[in-house]
């Protein structure tokens, strides 16, 4: 029988607060915390956390690191995983990845903390956040720069950020940006999402040019629909409509 100090006891552990984000579902979602600095959230703090007592000092710090849970991802995981900047076909180890799919599904996200509203319980609001709304946190840690912050470390097969695609919206798709009074930061928000190019790796690589297949991606209340057009080398990524959802 294992001890109650083994070191592999299993733990309980409590949310502490949960995601409010413009990502309803999970696919389009960045793969990384910061790549879409318009992609904003709130992290609302539930009880006995949601004490303003527990966030005092915290808004001397300019970014935070969340610990959370994938909590829309299969409990079932695999030692071996495909990371999409590999092609989504080459496999590595999971603890080599950042991968979803994880033994104990926790992961950890670097967010900008635009401020703090102690009004009613406790609300951070965040900027560049990777989470879908629900996701439940287990941590927050003030991010120290001077600490966690290595530019001449190395990143192994992620060396530096994916390449950003070019963005185009269809005359219908300006339309509905133009009613919209969000239309601005929505456009930028589409197009931080859309240039990281969400489809499956699977589908980029064996789809090529199939320009006739429009994906869907919910951002807020709307669904972005859009297809990719290859020329040559290089993939436009075209918005074609935007729906309420």
């Amino acid at each position: 029988m294992t001890s109650p100090t083994s070191p592999t006891t299993g733990y309980m552990m409590q949310a502490i607060g949960h995601i409010e984000s413009d990502f309803p579902d999970k696919f389009g979602v960045p793969r990384q915390p910061g790549l879409a600095p318009a992609a904003h959230a709130v992290l609302i703090l539930v009880p006995p956390y949601d004490d303003p007592l527990m966030v005092r000092g915290l808004e001397t710090f300019s970014h935070l690191w969340l610990t959370f849970v994938f909590h829309l991802s299969p409990e079932r995981w695999s030692p071996l995983v495909r990371p999409p900047r590999l092609g989504g076909n080459a496999k590595v180890g999971v603890f080599a990845s950042r991968s979803t799919h994880r033994p104990n599904r926790l992961g950890q996200s670097l967010v900008e903390l635009l401020g703090i509203d102690t009004q009613d319980g406790v609300r951070l609001l965040l900027s560049g956040c990777d989470l879908v709304s629900g996701t439940p946190v287990l941590d927050i840690k003030p991010y120290l720069p001077w600490v966690e912050a290595l530019p001449d470390a190395r990143a192994g097969f992620a060396p530096e950020a994916p390449p950003m695609l070019p963005v185009t919206f269809a005359p219908e798709a300006e339309a509905a940006l133009n009613a919209r009074g969000d239309g601005d930061s929505l456009r930028t928000l589409i197009i931080q999402v859309l240039a990281q190019d969400p489809r499956p790796a699977y589908h980029r690589r064996t789809l090529g040019g199939d320009s006739a297949r429009v994906y869907g991606v919910r951002l807020r209340d709307v669904d972005v629909r859009f297809h990719a057009i290859e020329e040559g080398q290089e993939t436009l990524i075209v918005v074609v409509e935007i729906v309420p959802a």
